[in-house]
C-alpha cells in the first residue's frame, strides 16, 4: 500500500517539502556515505565494459562488430538498471537494501574471469561452429556474462539519489552532484584499467579489484561487518592466474595494452606468435629455415617487380619479424624498417622469434598509417602485413591510405598487401583490389592460396602479366618454384565503382557476412605454397 507521504511526494512538490519524512524509509544516509558509492559504481560499470573487450578478444577479436555488441548491450543494461533503480528506490528507500545489491554486483563482477572461460568456449563453437557469425557469438557472450552485474550497477545512482533527497527544492543540485560523480567514476573506470591495471596486473585481477572496491564502497551503508565480504573478494586476488587459452607448447601469454598475445611451440620446434582469437599466426619461426611455406614467402617475389634495385623496405605489421627475417637472407642489401603498433609484440619477437639477431631490421613502434603520414622517408617496397587474418584495420585499406603509400614510394616502387577472404564471392578481395587500383592504376592480384591473396601495385605505367612473370624468373633458386605459380595466377586487380574511403569502409560488415557463410570445413586451412628449399 502506498503511504500518504509517498503520494504527496509524487503529486505535490510543495507539500512534499513540508511533510515529515516517510516513516517506512530509513533516515537518509549522510551524502558523504553516498558519494563514494555512486563514484565507485560508475567506475565499476565502465571497468567491467573495458575488461569485457579483453575477455572476448582471445575468442572473437576486437573488430568494430564486437565492440558494438559490448557498448550497445552495456548501454542497454545500464538503461535497464536506471529504470529498475528508480522503481526499487521507491519501493525500498533503504540504504541497507542498496548496499546488498552493490555487494551482489561486486561478487558477480569479481567472478567474471572464472565463469567467462567456459561460456566463451561454448559460444566460440556455437551457431554452427566456424560458420557462426562473430556478431551473433559475441552478442550471446556479452548477454550471458554481463547482463546481471552491469544492470545491478546501473541501479545505484537513481537509488542513491532517492536516498539523498531530503528537500525537493534541492533535488536538481543533488541529482547533478550525484550524476557528475557517477560520470567522473566512469571516466576513471575507463582509463585506469585500459592504460594501467590490465597491462600491469591483467584482466582477472582488474575485475577482482573492481569487485573489492565496490564492496568497500558499500560497507558504510550497511555495517562494518560487511568488510568480511570485501575481504573475501580481495582474497581472490591471491588466486594464481591460469592460462587464458590453454594450449600445448605455450611459451608466452599476456594481455598487452592493445591485445592478447600468445607464443606457442610445436614438437618440431616451430614457434608461432598469435594475437586475440588466434585463428592464424601473425608470425612464425622455424629453427633451421627463414622460409615458412605460407603467405609470408610470397612477398619474396615483390622485389623483382620493383623497376630498380631495392635498397629500402617498409614492413607495416612487423609482428615477430618473419618477413624481415627472410628478406635479410634473400635481399641482404636492403635496409628494413618494421613498423609494429604493439611494443609487447616486438618484445615477444625479440625473445622467441629472432628479431634481435636480424641486423637489417629497424623496429619502429607506431601505427602504420600514422608513421607513414609523418615520415619523409621514401621506400622501394612497402609491405602491409597488418591485416589480422580476416579482420582489416579500415584505415589501412582506404584510398587515403593508398595515396599515402604511393606518396612514399620511389618511382617504380611497389606496395603489397596480404589479404585473407573467407567469402564465396571474394567480396573482400574485390574491395581491397578495387580501392588500391583507384589510386595506383598498375594494380595486380596473386591468388596464391585458397583464402589468401597478395594484392600489389607498381608506381609505374601499366604492365602486362607476361612482363611481370618475366621479372620474377630471376629470383634465387630457393624460391624460384614460386615463379611459375605467380605467372599462372597473377591477374589485374578488380575495378569497382565505390572504392573505400576513410569516411566509408564497410569492412566489418563484409567480414562478418563472410564468416557467417564460411563452411566449418575451413576451406584451404591446410594449404601451403610449394615446398621451398632453405
Amino acid at each position: 500500500m502506498v503511504s500518504p507521504y509517498a503520494r504527496a511526494n509524487r503529486y505535490s512538490p510543495r507539500v512534499a517539502s513540508e511533510l515529515p519524512a516517510d516513516p517506512a524509509a530509513d533516515p537518509p544516509p549522510h551524502r558523504l556515505r553516498l558519494a563514494p558509492v555512486v563514484f565507485v559504481s560508475g567506475a565499476g560499470s565502465l571497468a567491467t565494459e573495458i575488461c569485457a573487450s579483453r575477455l572476448l578478444a582471445p575468442y572473437f577479436g576486437q573488430s568494430t562488430v564486437v565492440w558494438a555488441n559490448i557498448i550497445g548491450l552495456v548501454l542497454i543494461y545500464l538503461s535497464a538498471g536506471y529504470w529498475l533503480g528508480g522503481r526499487f528506490a521507491d519501493r525500498w528507500p533503504n540504504a541497507k537494501v542498496l548496499a546488498g545489491v552493490i555487494l551482489v554486483a561486486a561478487v558477480l563482477v569479481a567472478i567474471l574471469p572464472f565463469v567467462s572461460k567456459p561460456v566463451l568456449q561454448v559460444a566460440q563453437t556455437s551457431f554452427g561452429g566456424a560458420g557462426g557469425g562473430i556478431a551473433e557469438r559475441s552478442f550471446t557472450s556479452v548477454l550471458l556474462l554481463f547482463a546481471i552485474p552491469v544492470t545491478l550497477l546501473g541501479t545505484v545512482t537513481p537509488w542513491a539519489l532517492r536516498l539523498a533527497l531530503t528537500d525537493v527544492t534541492t533535488a536538481g543540485t543533488v541529482a547533478g552532484r550525484l550524476y557528475s560523480l557517477s560520470t567522473i567514476g566512469s571516466i576513471i573506470g575507463t582509463f585506469i584499467p585500459a592504460l594501467v591495471t590490465i597491462p600491469l596486473i591483467g584482466t582477472q585481477r582488474t575485475l577482482i579489484g573492481a569487485g573489492a572496491l565496490l564492496c568497500l564502497a558499500a560497507v558504510p551503508l550497511v555495517s562494518w561487518r560487511a568488510l568480511v565480504v570485501a575481504a573475501l573478494v580481495a582474497a581472490m586476488l591471491l588466486i594464481p592466474t591460469s592460462a587464458i587459452k590453454p594450449v600445448t607448447g605455450l611459451l608466452l601469454e599476456q594481455d598487452s595494452t592493445y591485445q592478447y598475445i600468445q607464443v606457442v611451440q610445436d614438437d618440431k620446434g616451430v614457434r608461432k606468435l598469435q594475437t586475440d582469437e588466434g585463428n592464424a599466426a601473425q608470425s612464425v619461426w622455424y629453427p633451421n629455415s627463414v622460409l615458412t611455406g605460407g603467405e609470408w614467402d610470397t612477398f619474396l617475389l615483390m622485389p623483382p617487380l620493383v623497376t630498380h634495385p631495392v635498397r629500402r623496405v617498409l614492413v607495416i605489421g612487423n609482428a615477430g619479424g618473419t618477413i624481415a627475417r627472410s628478406f635479410a637472407k634473400y635481399y641482404p642489401d636492403a635496409q628494413i624498417d618494421g613498423v609494429e603498433l604493439d611494443g609487447a609484440v616486438t618484445d615477444a619477437g625479440r625473445q622467441y622469434l629472432g628479431i634481435s639477431s636480424n641486423p637489417r631490421l629497424n623496429v619502429i613502434t607506431a601505427d602504420g598509417r600514422t608513421y607513414l603520414d609523418s615520415t619523409s622517408q621514401t621506400y622501394d617496397l612497402i609491405i602491409v602485413d597488418a591485416y589480422h587474418t580476416i579482420f582489416v584495420p579500415f584505415h589501412l585499406a582506404t584510398q587515403e591510405f593508398f595515396q599515402s603509400a604511393r606518396d612514399h614510394l620511389t618511382p617504380g616502387g611497389v606496395v603489397a598487401i596480404n589479404v585473407v577472404d573467407l567469402s564465396t564471392d571474394n567480396a573482400l578481395f574485390t574491395a581491397i583490389e578495387g580501392t588500391m587500383r583507384s589510386v595506383i592504376p598498375n594494380a595486380w592480384a596473386w591468388h596464391e592460396l585458397p583464402v589468401n591473396e597478395t594484392v600489389f601495385a607498381i608506381n609505374a605505367p601499366p604492365d602486362s602479366s607476361a612482363a611481370l612473370a618475366a621479372r620474377v624468373t630471376g629470383v634465387d633458386r630457393s624460391i624460384s618454384s614460386l615463379a611459375p605459380l605467380f605467372a599462372s595466377q597473377v591477374h589485374r586487380a578488380a575495378s569497382i565503382d565505390s572504392p573505400m574511403t576513410d569516411d566509408r569502409a564497410p569492412l566489418d560488415w563484409i567480414v562478418d557476412r563472410a564468416v557467417l557463410g564460411f563452411a566449418d570445413t575451413r576451406t584451404g586451412s591446410g594449404a601451403h605454397l610449394p615446398t621451398l628449399p632453405n
